[in-house]
């Protein structure tokens, strides 16, 4: 016989916080978390008046990412209120929640692919290279717009 070891571990062999049970309840409440900004983003243009002045597309536009630039090309005749910094912390929670579950979706596939620790460490620092630069890039376009 062979000594194969358990699949089924208990809790305090697995550990309640190991990082892969952060990470997996990071996953679920980032998307969460998503959902929630993009209701908040679509509730807020139809209070500001998307009702009457933008089309379906235009709103959904931007309930996904709250941005100026989405309806400056509209019928809204003062884009002032859509430009407040309020929406641009709305946007920018946006793109680090979505970045963040993005780029970890990623990793947990790259994971299930690469069977050895050096590239999964490798994969692992590119992710986090890849994590800051697109942040930093889109909090630049959000904030400079």
């Amino acid at each position: 016989m062979s000594a194969e070891k358990s699949r089924n571990l208990s809790i305090q062999q697995r550990g309640l916080m190991s990082f892969e049970t952060v990470m997996w309840v990071f996953t679920r409440l980032s998307a969460l978390a998503m959902y929630a900004f993009i209701i908040f983003g679509l509730i807020g243009a139809l209070v500001m008046g998307a009702r009457n002045n933008m089309n379906f597309a235009e709103v959904m536009r931007w309930g996904f990412m709250p941005n100026v630039t989405h309806v400056e090309s509209t019928d809204i005749p003062d884009t002032a209120p859509w430009s407040t910094p309020f929406w641009k912390l709305v946007a920018s929670g946006l793109l680090i929640i979505a970045v963040g579950h993005g780029v970890h979706g990623l990793v947990v596939i790259a994971d299930d692919y690469i069977v050895t620790a050096k590239g999964r460490q490798i994969v692992r620092i590119f992710s986090g290279v890849m994590i800051l630069s697109m942040i930093v890039l889109g909090l630049y376009l959000i904030w400079t717009s």
